[in-house]
């Protein structure tokens, strides 16, 4: 089942071009170009929060997400590596 903790918010191609401060028309060339991923449900679309983000970024959210929790093993990652080598 769906909640709002799984589906992160949608926004029309307007919306995101108030965001990005973008006229409406290159928001449509960045979907079209598949720099923006968007879902057309019906005759409009919807682009994910996710989306914005990967557009503006150039990383993926997820990525970004898991990037930062690489960081912060980082430490617990040398302290293994550490273990690691004194039993060599």
């Amino acid at each position: 089942m769906f909640n709002t903790k799984t589906i992160s918010k949608l926004y029309t191609p307007e919306q995101v071009g108030d965001i990005l401060q973008l006229s409406t028309n290159t928001v449509y060339s960045l979907i079209k170009r598949g720099e923006i991923i968007a879902k057309k449900i019906g005759k409009v679309y919807r682009i994910s929060a996710n989306s914005i983000f990967f557009a503006f970024s150039g990383l993926d959210a997820d990525l970004f997400q898991k990037q930062q929790e690489d960081f912060g093993n980082l430490s617990l990652i040398e302290k293994e590596l550490t273990q690691v080598r004194q039993n060599l």
